[in-house]
């Protein structure tokens, strides 16, 4: 993950500390169930970053004798833990809230908070409105912050339309950011629009109902966020990696075709890919006989010259000069196909490649 990335999971992990003081705070001399359904909303979106965090300094290690392709997967489990732990205790807990504000609508100034009988010097509302006002604030720059790095990250194609290509970014981290920014700007809109109803209509009712919303946003987005991660622990495979190794296959003129094409996505900057190819008979034999002449040649000079004349001799050099011509003939197939493969997928950082056989007439 990039520098940038991490700055919009730092920011939002700043943002979200700070908010969440502040509505906890406004939640309790308000009353409010949508502020307080917005304070666990916040302190649900600090620990999920923290979370986030923590998957990205573990991925970030190499690889070692026990993770032979490095560490990026962790990231994915981290992910996974607090969507489906913390959000899911946040909707829970938000649920559980907005249904003891209901069976105590008996006392309606205590659950809305915004009756005429309250102490304070300043009026609920406006604590509660300056409150949400720097929320909006807040998490619509950690928003913009996390919207910006995940338009750089789309094609030059794709730019022009960022919203179709949400579901499938290659950074989950990234997205999970973008995701809890968005419902959290959401989540400031519906507290607010709740407790202007509540006061206006004198009605908590309202309240009461955009804190369910809220609620079950978290569990929208722990769903959501767990199917995304979900993907990336189960051996995804990489279809674009794959389709341009068959265009590669297919515009290389030794090769004939290829076949069993597999690959896996260890995480966003790296994928495992394998293959097997057939040759060309006549692209293969092309010039042959030449470098198996030259491998000859280099072995006799390396042999003293009263030993030129050993048949059994002559027999092993002439044999290994064409292993070895035929060797070196398939792995400069092979490196150009690994190059042409990584010059068009630079993530592709582990490639396989099996030359099953040749193909005794070209493409008719």
């Amino acid at each position: 993950m990039s520098s940038n990335s991490k700055t919009a999971v730092t920011a939002a992990i700043i943002g979200n500390a700070g908010l969440t003081v502040l509505k906890f705070g406004a939640a309790v001399v308000s009353h409010s169930p949508s502020m307080m359904n917005e304070a666990i909303h916040s302190l649900m979106d600090t620990a999920n970053q923290l979370f986030l965090l923590l998957g990205l300094r573990a991925a970030a290690r190499g690889a070692d004798q026990l993770y032979a392709f490095g560490h990026g997967q962790k990231k994915y489990l981290w992910n996974l833990w607090s969507a489906i732990g913390l959000f899911s205790i946040g909707c829970g807990l938000g649920l559980a809230h907005a249904w003891h504000s209901w069976i105590s609508l008996a006392n309606a100034d205590q659950i809305s908070g915004f009756g005429n009988t309250t102490t304070l010097l300043i009026d609920p509302l406006w604590i509660s409105g300056v409150v949400l006002f720097i929320a909006l604030v807040v998490e619509g720059y950690v928003l913009r912050i996390a919207w910006l790095e995940y338009v750089s990250r789309l094609d030059a194609s794709l730019s022009a339309r960022p919203f179709h290509q949400l579901m499938q970014c290659k950074d989950p981290t990234l997205l999970a950011v973008l995701l809890e920014d968005a419902i959290a700007v959401t989540g400031v809109v519906l507290a607010a629009a709740g407790i202007m109803l509540a006061r206006t209509l004198d009605n908590p009712l309202w309240d009461i109902s955009m804190s369910v919303v809220i609620a079950v946003m978290l569990g929208v987005a722990a769903v959501v966020l767990g199917r995304i991660n979900m993907r990336f622990l189960s051996d995804i495979r990489d279809g674009e990696a794959e389709n341009l190794f068959a265009e590669v296959v297919e515009t290389h003129r030794e090769v004939e075709r290829c076949h069993d094409v597999r690959s896996i996505v260890i995480d966003e900057q790296h994928t495992v890919l394998v293959a097997e190819v057939e040759v060309r008979e006549e692209m293969m034999l092309a010039g042959l006989r030449q470098e198996i002449d030259r491998h000859e040649q280099f072995l006799l000079e390396r042999v003293a010259p009263d030993r030129r004349s050993d048949a059994a001799l002559l027999e092993y050099i002439a044999d290994r000069s064409v292993v070895e011509a035929t060797l070196e003939r398939t792995e400069h197939i092979i490196d150009e196909l690994e190059k042409a493969l990584r010059e068009r997928c630079p993530r592709v950082s582990h490639v396989t490649i099996e030359v099953q056989g040749i193909v005794e007439n070209g493409p008719e």
